[in-house]
């Protein structure tokens, strides 16, 4: 299969057109997409916000829960009430956008253990579901914790919880799935730095074997508004040993060398990414089938009016493509999450505006 660039697959082209004496101009934006599928990410307990999208993997084992290859879930960050940090459950959407909630943390009260179900949201392919929670009793950042990270087994059952020092603000998550063994990357928003644990999945759960941080540095604070800024999305590169790091307040995206080998912290890393005119906070990242990156934009930093909550194209060596907006307003757009099988591509993106999932699935070209 040759990669189909996203460009024509999931965004927007410009269409530019000489006008004479004029000179060249851009004209309006034409889409290439139909209209997506969208769907709500409301629960019935009223959660909004929703923050991490993960595809269940093709290859996930199945014990009888209701998760089937392909589903996407979905984490919510605020409550009902639309306080920060209280949200408490992860929504499935199936087939034909078929939806009900996976995960709901039990017995948890404002501030507590399981609440704030961040970006930080991966399905492993043995069977189990791991998210990051960031709680706060009042829904600022001034009651919030350091946080943990969940355990859930594929029937949606709390199986464990991991958290001690080197897990401050589980912002975002990717993972180096190899079955039995897992890296998991964990983007620290509280503390500026990425930490990989290594674990090994048994039959009842899993066992943390090492904790690394991987890298430091990267710029992070409170915010009224956003919560946390900081180190978010991950991408793994796992031919290379490269994890990739969108840092929000840096408006950059890094390159961290040897990931899965590193003994201690590589520092930042080198930037591959740094775009003033296009960026605006990144967060959310994901891989696409071209080897082209996506990225989420907060518009928290270096906003734009006339640039709302964009995902934004670039190559991994640092060029624009395009970008695309999911909703006029700004602040919109955080998780995404892509899947390809069977030559169909989805681009599963939230609007945190609107507490809905963007589905777009298209063909992918030879």
């Amino acid at each position: 299969m040759t990669p189909t660039n996203l460009s024509k697959l999931f965004i927007v082209a410009t269409v530019v057109a000489n006008l004479g004496a004029g000179g060249l101009v851009a004209a309006p934006v034409i889409p290439f997409l139909p209209s997506p599928a969208n769907v709500s990410t409301v629960p019935a307990n009223g959660d909004v916000n929703p923050y991490g999208v993960a595809f269940v993997p093709h290859d996930f084992t199945n014990s009888g829960g209701p998760l089937q290859p392909g589903d996407i879930l979905v984490s919510n960050f605020n409550n009902s009430a639309n306080q920060q940090g209280t949200g408490t459950t992860i929504v499935r959407i199936g087939a034909n956008d078929s939806f009900s909630t996976f995960f709901t943390t039990p017995n948890a009260t404002p501030g507590g253990p399981g609440t704030g179900l961040s970006t930080a949201l991966a399905v492993l392919k043995k069977g189990f579901v791991i998210v990051g929670s960031v709680p706060s009793a009042d829904g600022t950042v001034a009651t919030s914790t350091p946080g943990s990270l969940l355990v859930i087994d594929s029937k949606g059952h709390l199986l464990s919880t991991i958290s001690d020092s080197t897990i401050n603000g589980p912002w975002d998550m990717t993972v180096d799935d190899r079955g039995d063994n897992v890296a998991a990357f964990v983007s620290n928003v509280f503390a500026g730095t990425v930490l990989r644990l290594d674990l090994h999945l048994v039959s009842n759960g899993v066992q943390v074997m090492k904790k690394t941080v991987i890298a430091s540095g990267y710029q992070h604070r409170a915010d009224p508004v956003a919560f946390a800024v900081g180190p978010t999305g991950l991408v793994y590169d796992q031919s290379h040993d490269v994890l990739f790091v969108a840092s929000t307040e840096d408006n950059a995206v890094y390159a961290v060398q040897n990931a899965e080998k590193a003994t201690g912290s590589n520092g930042t890393g080198s930037i591959i990414y740094s775009d003033a005119t296009h960026l605006h906070g990144p967060l959310g990242m994901s891989l696409a089938p071209n080897g082209h990156f996506l990225v989420a934009n907060s518009d928290v930093i270096n906003s734009d009016p006339n640039q709302p909550s964009e995902i934004v194209e670039f190559t991994p060596t640092g060029q624009f493509v395009t970008q695309l907006s999911v909703d006029p307003n700004q602040g919109g757009s955080f998780g995404l999450a892509i899947n390809v099988k069977d030559n169909i591509a989805t681009l599963a993106a939230v609007d945190d505006n609107t507490a809905s999932l963007l589905i777009f699935t298209l063909a992918v070209q030879h």
